[in-house]
């Protein structure tokens, strides 16, 4: 590019190959009455759109299309950085394609700040972290941790209120998890416990082997039978390893501290960034409206700590 442009404007040039390029690319923003309108919107009326906008307020276009931009397009608009709305959206996309050191480390904080966020408003929601939808996106997580310690026939029966065809539609899933627990447990090694009965037949010949166990001949860890090694586990799989330490009956309140530590578990994988399969953390890490919530924050314990001084 590098042509030159007027003080007020880019000339014409510069703005036709911006519109011609993003005009191509998918997931614009476009006006209401574009979006959703029955017939097609062509790429040509998007390029229209765009040089219009270009053309009539450079700040509002990078504003809203700022992000698709280039670092040699973002250049062109150095012309017209005496206009106050467009300098601070040049250096804003600036910041992002070249952060400094302290500009990644504070986007850093940033986007750590709106996860936490936005995870309190999961909580609240009460659904994502719910027992059964943690359940689901880690089966055999909540098996080691929590499962393996309740009747699993409790979850076969209805539910008040729920429908026959939900009844069935519920199982029918429960189906799935257990077999998709047992296919992780087989591919990890990992040995479900036996009954009452059989473990009285073989305590003697668990306690002989003891010493063996300590040497190291037989000993497999924690329930693993040494198909997967510690070192090559993933993270959640270190987890499910660590849960395997636990005996096999809980009193109430055990059940209770267990349930809490999965849960926390689970909320630490979403904020780390694990959960890209159900979150889209791009939409979190850039909302920032989620910054209003830390605002009340600090405003609320501002007002807290007057009335306390003031007493």
């Amino acid at each position: 590019m590098g042509l030159e442009a007027k003080r007020d404007r880019l000339v014409e040039n510069v703005i036709q190959k911006i519109s011609e390029r993003i005009s191509n690319l998918a997931d614009l923003h476009l006006p209401y009455a574009m979006r959703t309108r029955e017939e097609p919107v062509s790429p040509l009326e998007v390029k229209g759109l765009l040089a219009a906008l270009l053309s009539r307020d450079p700040s509002i276009f990078l504003e809203r299309y700022g992000s698709k931009l280039k670092a040699e397009e973002l250049q062109e608009f150095e012309v017209l950085k005496d206009d106050y709305a467009v300098n601070w959206h040049l250096r804003h996309l600036k910041s992002i394609l070249n952060p400094t050191t302290e500009e990644k480390r504070s986007h850093a904080v940033t986007a750590k700040n709106r996860r936490l966020a936005y995870m309190e408003r999961l909580i609240h929601d009460g659904q994502y972290f719910s027992e059964d939808a943690m359940r689901e996106r880690a089966p055999l997580l909540h098996h080691e941790y929590v499962g393996r310690f309740q009747d699993p026939s409790c979850r076969g029966f209805s539910r008040p209120g729920e429908r026959w065809s939900e009844t069935l539609m519920r199982q029918s899933e429960e189906a799935r998890i257990v077999q998709q627990i047992k296919e992780e447990q087989e591919r990890l090694g990992i040995q479900e416990e036996e009954t009452d009965k059989e473990e009285e037949e073989e305590e003697d010949e668990d306690s002989e082997s003891d010493d063996m166990n300590k040497n190291g001949k037989h000993a497999n860890g924690d329930g693993f039978n040494g198909a997967v090694q510690q070192e090559d586990m993933s993270p959640s799989e270190r987890l499910v390893s660590e849960a395997r330490h636990s005996k096999k009956t809980l009193s109430v309140e055990e059940e209770q501290m267990k349930m809490e530590h999965f849960t926390r578990i689970m909320q630490e994988k979403f904020l780390s960034g694990d959960d890209t399969e159900h979150v889209d953390y791009a939409y979190i890490d850039n909302n920032v409206s989620l910054d209003d919530h830390w605002l009340r924050e600090i405003t609320q314990d501002a007002e807290e700590k007057y009335f306390e001084d003031d007493d």
